[in-house]
């Protein structure tokens, strides 16, 4: 014969999953606002762009943990997701830097002509 249900157990249902995500979505959407309202702030440029980079983050991690479900995941598998990003964002870096560099500018009229003569 089973136990009968305690009174603490027989109201008690767990909640819904549907509920969580669609409050993780209201989240995501509120970052999303403050990012886009952000943009057209006549702030400092660094301030905007570091506020756009912590917000970008913060949204990342949500969606990742989530909604790619790396929260429940085995610690090994979300390890490997973020070495993927480190490598990810170190290439974006040099990329920036490399294409951001005077270097990489087109050279002006003058300067070709005396690239031209200093082969010749």
């Amino acid at each position: 014969m089973s136990a009968p249900a305690t009174t603490a157990d027989a109201g008690h249902h767990e909640p819904s999953k549907f509920h969580f995500y669609i409050q993780i979505a209201m989240i995501l959407s509120v970052i999303t606002g403050v990012e886009v309202v952000l943009v057209y702030l006549p702030i400092v440029k660094w301030f905007v762009v570091t506020a756009l980079c912590t917000l970008s983050a913060v949204k990342f991690m949500f969606v990742i943990f989530f909604f790619m479900h790396l929260r429940w995941d085995k610690v090994f598998c979300t390890i490997l997701f973020f070495i993927g990003l480190v490598l990810a964002g170190g290439t974006m870096w040099a990329l920036l830097h490399i294409f951001g560099a005077d270097a990489s500018k087109p050279l002006s009229a003058a300067m070709l002509e005396a690239a031209r003569l200093a082969i010749a």
